[in-house]
């Protein structure tokens, strides 16, 4: 468990004073023909161990000092079996904090001088094997525990990567998802109260002289705001729970434009909708799509055109579905320095699909939008 580990200093105090002991035992013990403790055995031996206090900040200056300690030892006659524990720490600790292109070059220098130390020091009638063994054991050992510190790391840093990945998603789903319900609402309201404040303009203009102009105008801006709140239901429960409002209904396609352009006419405007009856049905989100383009066109048109005269095209083109809107009026689009997120909002929406929008004057006049919706072949 996490939370029993034991400290590593702990750990590292108890190393050290295991190596200190097994190694002042063996500078004391004096086997048959070598010299007994003295001074200056201890003293290489103290020093071997207080030099490995700083192996993890000077890994190659404390296993300079332990070789050299255990050099002059074993020159010195001195035949521990375990003196040379002190320099295998060292080396450990070397290999473990060094790179993995200059472990065997460390491992070759180590055996190769461990052998010549004890066949120089030592006797030269048996292969040297266990001079030979012990710095391949310290370097391997050290090699494996740098790995799996790697291992880890990289792991961690892969998983931080994914975890960074998966922010990121999110996110842009999110971004994406906030500027869909984001172009829907404008949609639904710019479109709608733009069409209320022509009919409210009807109504007032024609209350006294026509009143059943005015009945009648009050009654389709009545019912234009109907169709936006219940749109507006569907919108605001999907941001408070993610799901659509159970009564709302199919999404309106092309078989609504007519609807569309009813709310949008006007004694002072006229709206023309051109669709292939014959027409197999597209995919609701692509039918959507073409919609709400319609729905912005005509919008603007009743906003800043001055229009009399709207005619809506929609058709096919192979595998292009392609929508057409165009005025007679003096422009489309938002004045200079008032520019809204109508072109835009119509760009994102061809652009989710692969498609693109063309807007701008026409050479006789008016304003003219149009959009290229590729269909997949599902038309």
């Amino acid at each position: 468990m996490v939370g029993s580990r034991i400290p590593r200093r702990v750990i590292d105090t108890l190393a050290l004073a295991t190596v200190a002991l097994v190694t002042g035992l063996d500078v004391w013990w004096s086997p048959p023909g070598s010299p007994r403790a003295d001074a200056l055995g201890y003293a290489l031996a103290g020093a071997s161990i207080a030099a490995l206090l700083l192996r993890r900040r000077q890994p190659w200056l404390v296993l300079a000092v332990c070789a050299g300690a255990f050099t002059v030892l074993s020159l010195r006659g001195y035949r521990g079996e375990l003196l040379f524990l002190p320099t295998a720490v060292a080396l450990y600790t070397a290999v473990v904090r060094s790179s993995r292109s200059r472990t065997v070059l460390i491992g070759a220098i180590a055996v190769g001088w461990s052998v010549a130390l004890a066949w120089t020091a030592g006797d030269r009638s048996s292969a040297p094997i266990t001079a030979m063994a012990w710095p391949v054991v310290a370097v391997l050992l050290g090699e494996v525990v740098r790995s799996g510190r790697e291992l880890r790391r990289e792991q961690a840093a892969r998983e931080a990567r994914l975890a960074a990945d998966r922010e990121r998603e999110i996110a842009r789903r999110i971004e994406a998802e906030r500027l869909r319900i984001a172009r829907e609402v404008h949609d639904v309201v710019a479109h709608v109260m733009a069409g209320v404040t022509v009919q409210m303009g009807v109504a007032v203009a024609a209350v006294d002289r026509r009143p059943e102009v005015a009945r009648a105008a009050l009654h389709q801006a009545r019912t234009a705001s109907r169709g936006a709140l219940a749109e507006l239901r569907t919108a605001v429960a999907l941001l408070r729970d993610g799901t659509s409002a159970l009564d709302a209904g199919p999404p309106p396609g092309l078989a609504d434009l007519a609807g569309l352009a009813d709310g949008t006419r006007s004694p002072t405007l006229q709206v023309d909708v051109r669709t292939d009856p014959d027409a197999t049905p597209l995919p609701a989100v692509l039918e959507l799509t073409a919609y709400r383009i319609v729905q912005e066109a005509l919008t603007n048109v009743v906003r800043h055109a001055h229009a009399t005269r709207v005619d809506v095209s929609v058709r096919r083109d192979q595998e292009v579905l392609v929508v057409d809107v165009t005025d007679d009026g003096v422009g489309g689009t938002d004045p200079p320095g008032r520019e809204g997120f109508g072109l835009r909002g119509m760009a994102e929406r061809a652009a989710s699909f692969g498609g693109r929008i063309e807007a701008g004057p026409r050479p006789d006049g008016g304003f003219r939008v149009r959009a290229f919706l590729p269909t997949g072949g599902a038309w």
